[in-house]
């Protein structure tokens, strides 16, 4: 089983020890993060963050502000940064993508920030999927996706990564996708009202779990404007419909 938890962290500028708090609640294998520093000393700071949840740095470059950080009890196989096509007046994104090993099972496991602009949106996650299950082919692994999307469920990100992968969410909540109850939203962080953070798990994947942080609603509002979410999957049949 891995423990997978994404997390827009706002570049570090709100309280680092609310969010190391909330990291360390989260409990995850794998954590793919959003807004990661990109300022001079970002390598410093990545290191700082992760050493403090007890993680470590397995993939991710400055430009994008995506990273994936890992556990003691995963192996990494490889991570790198991926920068993806550039719009002009845009701001330059990019991809994290960690190959990592968990109790004899791979998985290939990217972090994704897209863009404010729908049809640079659409364009870079088409552009991913496929560097992400190139990586998955080569090292013989199940891909997961996940990341801040900025766009609501039934947008035409969401159509286009459900057409592949199981959204996590949906599946433990059997098949409910929107979230119109206010169950699942993560943005704000302070009273969310949207789902525009999610996790894809590719077939062969098992959905056990999907939640947030079991800490104080005032930690979530002091870390990030985002909330984090984990999804725990297995090896198992695919939940995609």
């Amino acid at each position: 089983m891995l423990r997978v938890a994404t997390y827009n962290v706002r570049g570090l500028r709100d309280d680092r020890a609310a969010l190391v708090r909330v990291i360390r609640a989260l409990r995850p294998d794998v954590l793919c993060l959003q807004e990661a520093p990109r300022l001079p000393g970002w390598r410093r700071q990545r290191r700082a963050l992760a050493r403090a949840a007890g993680l470590s740095v397995a993939a991710g470059g400055r430009v994008g502000g995506t990273a994936v950080l890992t556990a003691p009890a995963v192996r990494l196989l490889r991570g790198r940064g991926h920068r993806l096509r550039w719009f002009s007046g845009l701001e330059w994104r990019s991809v994290a993508l960690a190959v990592v090993e968990k109790d004899g099972e791979r998985y290939a496991v990217c972090s994704a920030h897209l863009d404010l602009v729908a049809a640079a949106r659409l364009s870079h996650a088409a552009q991913i999927v496929p560097l992400l299950e190139r990586a998955a082919r080569e090292f013989r692994a199940t891909p997961v996706l996940a990341g801040d999307l900025n766009e609501t469920p039934g947008a035409p990100v969401w159509r286009l990564l459900g057409g592949r992968y199981t959204d996590c969410f949906a599946a433990a909540r059997g098949g409910a996708a929107c979230g119109d109850d206010g169950i699942g939203a993560t943005f704000p962080a302070r009273a969310p009202r949207v789902r525009i953070d999610a996790i894809f798990a590719g077939p062969g994947l098992t959905v056990l779990s999907y939640g947030g942080a079991d800490v104080p609603p005032a930690d979530l509002a002091a870390a990030s404007d985002h909330r984090p979410v984990v999804a725990e999957l297995a090896p198992g049949p695919s939940t995609v419909a």
